[in-house]
């Protein structure tokens, strides 16, 4: 048998391809929209793609098995759980199996049991995989998608706070109750391969660590000690981050099926003679600066959000129904491509080069980053308008003096609030988030803005007064 794990870090997302060296034939279990590293893999192991499994439809990127379906021939193995409202509609395209509670299905040698597992969504799955051409009479692991991560549980609010779905989030925490208990009677030395890892936000607390046990998991995950169910269910929805925007896009495009991209093509090369037009028609120009960089020297009316955050926030303010333009290294292009697509942002109009907009002298807008012990008397005095941009969980816990709390994707729009020719500071935990938000608040015409570097962070280090 042959198990290969692939990780995506900018969106912290986790794949395997499951192959069978008997019959050359492979899986791809929870695939990315980027199909190319698994397409290489399976040419440098032999290997041809038979098959794609989704364990869900899922909402925090674009899944790719219909890429492989249409690019390979991959066979769909696709959820029949969670009634008709859960239903991969695109699968009937193509050569598909429906799979419930029980079913098996072989790719070569290597047996895929079903198991239903909802309470991240209703029509969730996990496969438990046995390698019967190895002579293995027991299972080896199980793929629980965003059912168990490592020292954590996948959310069940989702639904509710992101499509809409009134009521949701506390029956999913009863299924994900049950689900638990079915799974913690699983074989201690099974070993667990999610779907996510630390910095994904399909749930709180996800571990580092790319795989487990379901006995280590018992032990030490602290989700899975509550024998009751209501203090399971508080547990469970107690904390969890504002999901972001673009889920309810992510999981419209999985249902109904997302285009297929073939070969990624990078976008036209603008000449920067027209960035300022488009800025001025109200097109959305992201900057993939660094913050410091873009700190101290930007075209006026972009937003910036560096590489590294592109995943986590551009699905924040982006318009699905508008074309994006985008400031980047002709170096960087393929990833920042890579990672738009992958959360279904396909309208890419084009570039411009970030040497030749700086060249061309059109970074003519600043703000100031300042330490958090520089700004102590201004925020103190009320002096500037002290704007948290951080989660509702962070801004219970403590906050500034005379801060007012607008959570950073929900900043743009609700910037027309703040601007008023005051003095702005933003702040974050870090300065991270906050740098996010000194763009978007200049795109929106505020003159004078502060980013707090060092943030919370450092306020409460230096001992300085802090609201609960």
């Amino acid at each position: 048998m042959l198990l290969k794990y692939f990780y995506d870090k900018d969106l912290a997302h986790a794949s395997y391809m499951v192959g069978c060296q008997k019959t050359n034939e492979a899986i791809i279990i929870d695939p990315a929209r980027d199909i190319s590293p698994y397409l290489a893999m399976a040419e440098q192991e032999g290997m041809q793609i038979v098959g794609a499994a989704d364990t869900h439809i899922h909402a925090d990127y674009v899944s790719g098995a219909r890429e492989l379906a249409e690019r390979v021939g991959a066979k769909l193995y696709v959820s029949d759980e969670g009634g008709e409202d859960w239903q991969f509609e695109y699968a009937t395209q193509y050569d598909h199996e429906k799979i419930r509670e029980g079913d098996k299905f072989m790719v070569g040698n290597v047996q895929l049991e079903v198991i239903h597992t909802p309470g991240h969504t209703p029509e969730s799955v996990s496969y438990i995989l046995t390698d019967l051409g190895g002579g293995a009479t027991e299972p080896m692991g199980i793929f629980t998608g965003d059912f168990v991560f490592v020292g954590s549980l996948g959310r069940p609010d989702l639904l509710e706070k992101a499509v809409g779905q009134v009521g949701s989030a506390n029956a999913g925490a009863i299924d994900m109750f049950n689900s638990v208990k079915r799974f913690k009677e699983l074989p201690d030395y099974m070993q667990v391969w999610p779907a996510h890892g630390a910095g994904s936000s399909c749930g709180k607390g996800l571990g580092a660590i790319p795989s487990s046990t379901v006995g280590y998991e018992a032990l030490f995950n602290p989700m899975l000690g509550y024998e009751k169910q209501e203090s399971f269910v508080d547990a469970l929805l107690d904390g969890q981050p504002e999901p972001p925007k673009y889920y309810a896009q992510m999981k419209k495009v999985n249902r109904e099926g997302p285009k297929v991209l073939g070969e990624y093509e990078m976008p036209a090369k603008l000449d920067v003679a027209s960035l300022a037009s488009h800025i001025e028609a109200g097109a959305l120009v992201v900057d993939t600066a660094s913050p410091n960089q873009y700190a101290d020297g930007h075209a006026p009316g972009t937003i910036n959000i560096e590489i590294a955050n592109l995943a986590t926030w551009l699905g924040w303010f982006v318009n699905y129904e508008k074309p994006v333009y985008l400031i980047t290294g002709a170096n960087h292009l393929a990833r920042v491509v890579r990672i738009l697509h992958e959360i279904g942002v396909d309208d890419i109009a084009g570039y411009f080069d970030a040497d030749e907009v700086a060249n061309a002298g059109m970074n003519t807008q600043t703000y100031k980053e300042v330490p958090a012990a520089e700004l102590v008397d201004p925020i103190l005095d009320g002096k500037v308008t002290l704007i948290d941009v951080r989660a509702q969980t962070e801004w219970d816990e403590g906050r500034l003096p005379n801060a007012r709390h607008i959570m950073l994707g929900y900043l743009r729009e609700r910037a027309d609030e703040v601007v008023n020719g005051k003095p702005i500071v933003v702040q974050c935990r870090s300065g991270n988030r906050s740098a996010i938000a000194a763009s978007i608040l200049q795109a929106a015409g505020a003159e004078n803005v502060i980013n707090m570097t060092g943030g919370y962070r450092d306020w409460n280090k230096a001992e300085l007064p802090i609201e609960k």
